[in-house]
């Protein structure tokens, strides 16, 4: 039986790494969500409406609904439409030296499906994987619940959330399979630039190691630019055949309702495991999912939406660092380059909070509804006083979720505990 860590980002009590999933275990995200009165936990960019989006859209002629009024709601093509899957493929291949053929993508209902079917397909006992840290928790749990070997390759806040590829060679052993990496990174927004890309590249080429890079949230690039020397590219553009980069619709396009995520490589075989291994899941996306998706990725729009999504998170950035400077008596922070998320310590005369209860008062009192970095973003003392914003939602939400935090830090933050005692591992 597959043993899973419990979801820790989606559930209420902290957990250690080792305890096991139970089926009523009430979730972070579920339980609070819901409730929220300024929800400003949410790292999708702002959500859209398809008549938001046809207005984005260049094309004023075409509404993808209409479209589907006269078809037929077959399972649709089942490794998602050629128009979709042509359209990734030249978003991939404009600034890459060799083309991303469509053939070596697969469409998925999300990319939380995409990083499971890889890893799923992979990854299992014998193998090592060695993992980015501080990320989504999936990409490291789901290794360790194959049976695999985990190692986490922790970026450091104290060098800007980087990592160090000479400890990067200190983890690799004859059995690492897969390193896999998040860039942007959740939880913090830092960026792995091109030079440590590319010697990473160069690290696993020498070993063929496979690396998956999570691009969810690229590419919401806000604090750097393509001409920037450190500018990321994606994975797939670094002339290594055992790259697989997963995206989705969501997080940087507004569209998390669909359920639209992918799975692109470099190669072809992996791509082919996986649609293998798919079938025993998911036998397809929606078309109507599809459709909606390929109309936003369209050159007609994705530029726009991109543009609008960009702006609203250099605006929200500079709304939440006017919110953390004003505060520097109680928080601070790396700030973020990319993405949509920030990772903020807590403490009371250095001290870290108790991040839990923290976000448990604040949510209680105000109605403002954060992420514990301890709870969710490793499950032990490795993150206590964190905690995760984000800031690229409707900027009416958030600017009055730091007003409502205002107060709270002036009238409530006194009342949060400190961590008495830290334990180091």
């Amino acid at each position: 039986m597959v043993k899973i860590d419990t979801f820790a980002v989606e559930q209420v009590l902290p957990f250690p790494r080792t305890t096991l999933a139970i089926a009523n275990q009430n979730q972070w995200m579920d339980k609070y969500e819901t409730t929220a009165k300024y929800n400003i936990a949410e790292t999708c960019c702002a959500s859209i409406s398809v008549d938001d989006l046809c207005a984005i859209s260049d094309d004023k002629e075409s509404n993808p609904l209409t479209q589907l009024q006269s078809t037929k709601l077959t399972y649709g093509a089942i490794r998602g439409s050629d128009k979709l899957r042509t359209t990734l493929s030249n978003l991939y291949s404009a600034r890459a030296p060799v083309v991303l053929p469509k053939e070596n993508i697969l469409i998925t209902a999300g990319a939380i499906q995409a990083n499971f079917l890889l890893l799923y397909t992979l990854i299992g006992p014998g193998d090592h994987v060695i993992c980015h840290y501080p990320t989504y928790q999936q990409l490291y749990s789901i290794p360790e619940s194959l049976g695999a070997e985990v190692s986490l390759w922790k970026s450091k806040e104290s060098d800007g959330w980087q990592l160090d590829l000479d400890e990067l060679q200190s983890l690799i052993r004859p059995n690492t399979k897969m390193i896999i990496i998040n860039n942007p990174q959740n939880p913090t927004g830092a960026i792995i630039p091109r030079d440590t890309l590319e010697k990473l590249v160069g690290i696993a080429r020498e070993k063929s190691i496979i690396i998956h890079s999570d691009e969810v949230y690229r590419p919401i690039f806000h604090g750097i630019g393509p001409a920037d020397p450190k500018f990321p590219p994606t994975i797939l553009s670094l002339g290594y055949e055992h790259t697989v980069a997963t995206g989705s619709i969501s997080k940087a396009y507004s569209l998390a309702g669909l359920r639209v995520g992918w799975v692109a490589s470099r190669d072809k075989a992996i791509v082919e495991a996986l649609a293998n291994a798919r079938d025993y899941t998911t036998i397809s996306v929606a078309q109507i999912d599809d459709s909606i998706a390929s109309f936003a990725l369209a050159p007609d729009c994705i530029h726009n939406l991109l543009k609008r999504n960009i702006d609203l998170a250099r605006a929200n950035l500079a709304m939440l660092e006017q919110f953390i400077e004003s505060h520097r008596w109680a928080c601070d922070w790396v700030k973020p380059q990319a993405g949509t998320t920030a990772f903020v310590r807590f403490n009371k005369m250095g001290k870290p909070v108790d991040d839990v209860a923290f976000c448990k008062m604040l949510q209680e009192r105000t109605g403002v509804m954060l992420v514990p970095g301890s709870l969710c973003f490793g499950g032990g003392e490795d993150f206590k006083g964190y905690v995760r914003i984000g800031y690229v939602n409707e900027t009416e939400i958030l600017e009055q979720g730091l007003n409502a935090l205002r107060d709270f830090m002036e009238e409530g933050y006194e009342d949060v505990p400190v961590v008495k005692k830290l334990v180091r591992r």
